[in-house]
C-alpha cells in the first residue's frame, strides 16, 4: 500500500492504544515489560484514496474533497480521548524538538540550544530519524556538557509515569545536588515526587521503578542518570510498574 493512500495510522497493544508522542521504549516498559520479544502489537490505518479519487475525477471542487477528507477522519474508529492526531512526520518532528528546547530550559536555561543554529536542529533529528548516531551525537553531546565548577545540570529533565493511575506523568524540579553539596540519587528523586515507588524497610516491594527495560539502583546519582539513560529527547523517563507476583 502506497503511503498517500493511508490518511491515519495508529497502534495499539492489548487493547490499549500507543501514544505516537511517548518513545517507544517507554510504552515498552509501562505496557509489555513482563512479556516476551519480539513485542506485538496492532496497527490500525484508514484507507481513504478510491474515494477522494472518485471525487476529483468528477470535478468536484477542493473545498469539498477536503471536507470529505475531514469527515472520513473524524468518523473513523480513532481512539480520540486517548490519542492526539498525527497526520505528517512534521508533526512528530515539532514534537521533539519542542522536547529538546524544554529539556535544554531546564538544564541550561536555553542558552545550548539557543547558540545552535537551525542546520544543527535539523542535524539532530535527522541523525535520530534515519538512525545515524554520529550525526545525532555530534549535537546532542553539546546537550549533555556543563561547565565543571557546576558539577551538573541545573534541573534534571524527568517525567514520571505510573502504570496504575490516569495522570499522564509527574514532572517538577529537581535539583542534581543537594544544598550541602552531595548528589541527589534517584532514590531521592522518588522520595521527593513520587514516594509510592518506594518501598518500605519492613514492607513487601510492589514496583518496580523501570528506564530502558532495567531496573537502575536507587543509590545511583540522578545527574549520572540523566547524562547515560536520558532519551534521544533529552528526558528520563521514569516508569512505576507493578511488580510481578509469579
Amino acid at each position: 500500500m502506497r503511503q498517500e493512500e493511508v490518511s491515519e495510522i495508529w497502534f495499539e497493544y492489548e487493547g490499549t492504544p500507543l501514544k505516537w508522542h511517548y518513545p517507544i521504549g517507554l510504552l515498552f516498559d509501562l505496557h509489555a515489560s513482563n512479556t516476551a520479544l519480539p513485542w506485538s502489537i496492532t496497527v490500525h490505518f484508514k484507507k481513504v484514496v478510491e474515494l477522494l479519487f472518485f471525487l476529483k475525477h468528477f470535478h468536484c471542487n477542493r473545498f469539498l474533497v477536503s471536507r470529505v477528507r475531514e469527515w472520513l477522519l473524524h468518523s473513523s474508529n480513532f481512539p480520540e480521548k486517548d490519542l492526539l492526531h498525527c497526520h505528517s512526520k512534521d508533526v512528530i518532528e515539532a514534537h521533539f524538538m519542542a522536547c529538546i528546547k524544554e529539556a535544554d530550559a531546564l538544564k541550561h536555561k536555553s542558552q545550548v540550544i539557543n547558540e545552535m543554529q537551525k542546520k544543527d536542529h535539523k542535524q539532530l533529528w535527522m541523525g535520530l530519524q534515519n538512525d545515524k548516531f554520529e550525526q545525532f551525537w555530534a549535537i546532542n553531546r553539546k546537550l549533555m556538557e556543563y561547565p565543571p565548577e557546576d558539577n551538573g545540570f541545573r534541573y534534571i529533565p524527568f517525567r514520571i509515569y505510573q502504570a496504575t493511575t490516569e495522570r499522564p506523568f509527574i514532572q517538577k524540579l529537581f535539583r542534581p545536588i543537594a544544598s550541602g553539596g552531595q548528589l541527589h540519587t534517584l532514590g531521592d528523586l522518588l522520595k521527593d515526587v513520587c514516594p509510592s515507588a518506594i518501598t518500605p524497610e519492613d514492607g513487601e516491594q510492589k514496583t518496580q521503578v523501570m528506564i530502558h527495560g532495567i531496573e537502575p539502583m536507587l543509590e545511583t546519582p540522578i545527574q549520572w542518570l540523566s547524562e547515560h539513560m536520558s532519551y534521544p529527547d533529552n528526558f528520563l523517563h521514569i516508569s512505576i510498574i507493578p511488580r510481578p507476583t509469579d
